[in-house]
């Protein structure tokens, strides 16, 4: 649950390390995810509300802005405080941690979520992380995909 001092704050990974322990011996479950959430819209809106009806605890993994830059050149359009503030302004969104690598990977080692959440456009064997979860009993779900609700598809129809 939020409180005023984080509602709009995003947590270090030493933070969220030391936040996920606390949680843990509450017995709560910790599911993550994570992304770009450049423009948000509707599908991300559902896409984190079904995760967070997963477990107790949603963190979301957010991609520095230089690390978008390397995978989307031309974006992000939104800077990386102000998608981390839209996030943490979200009641489903519990925690927002910022990382700078192409990957989740080191992040999802450091907090080992009960839950790890991608969307159903990704295969099992493309989400990042999920050999690991499974590894110590963790379990990996698919969320469905909202056909044509895309940060891209947004983008180009205001090009056009």
């Amino acid at each position: 649950m939020k409180t005023p001092d984080n509602i709009y704050m995003t947590f270090t990974e030493n933070q969220i390390v030391l936040l996920v322990t606390g949680l843990r011996r509450k017995g709560k479950k910790i599911v993550f995810t994570n992304g770009v959430f450049d423009i948000l819209h509707y599908g991300h809106i559902d896409y984190l509300t079904r995760a967070r009806r997963l477990g107790d605890v949603l963190i979301v993994g957010l991609n520095r802005d230089s690390s978008v830059k390397k995978f989307k050149p031309s974006r992000p359009i939104q800077d990386e405080k102000d998608r981390a503030r839209i996030l943490a302004a979200l009641k489903t969104v519990d925690y927002v941690v910022l990382f700078s690598e192409a990957t989740p990977e080191r992040l999802i080692r450091l907090i080992r979520p009960d839950i790890l959440v991608k969307g159903a456009d990704y295969k099992i064997s493309e989400i990042v992380g999920a050999d690991f979860v499974k590894s110590y009993g963790g379990v990996v779900k698919r969320i469905r995909y909202l056909k044509g609700r895309s940060t891209t598809a947004i983008i180009e129809r205001l090009r056009s």
